[in-house]
C-alpha cells in the first residue's frame, strides 16, 4: 500500500468543497475515498497508534454510510 500523494489529497479535499456546495456527489462515496487514504497514511507509519485510530475510525464511519445507501 502506498503513501497517498499530494494531489490525491488534494483531489478529496476539493471534492469535499464541492460537495459542501452542491451536494452533488455521494457523502458516502466521499467519505470511503478517505477512509482509504487515511489507511494508507496509517499504514505508511505503523508505529504511529493515532494514526491508526483515526484510520480505523474514519472506515468505520465510512462503511456505516455505505450500508444505508
Amino acid at each position: 500500500m502506498s503513501r497517498p500523494s499530494v494531489s490525491e489529497i488534494s483531489a478529496l479535499c476539493a471534492d469535499l468543497a464541492v460537495y459542501s456546495k452542491t451536494q452533488n456527489q455521494s457523502y458516502a462515496e466521499l467519505m470511503t475515498r478517505k477512509a482509504d487514504l487515511l489507511e494508507r497514511i496509517a499504514a505508511s507509519t505503523p508505529d504511529n497508534v493515532e494514526t491508526a485510530e483515526v484510520a480505523r475510525i474514519a472506515r468505520e464511519r465510512a462503511n456505516a454510510l455505505s450500508s444505508t445507501d
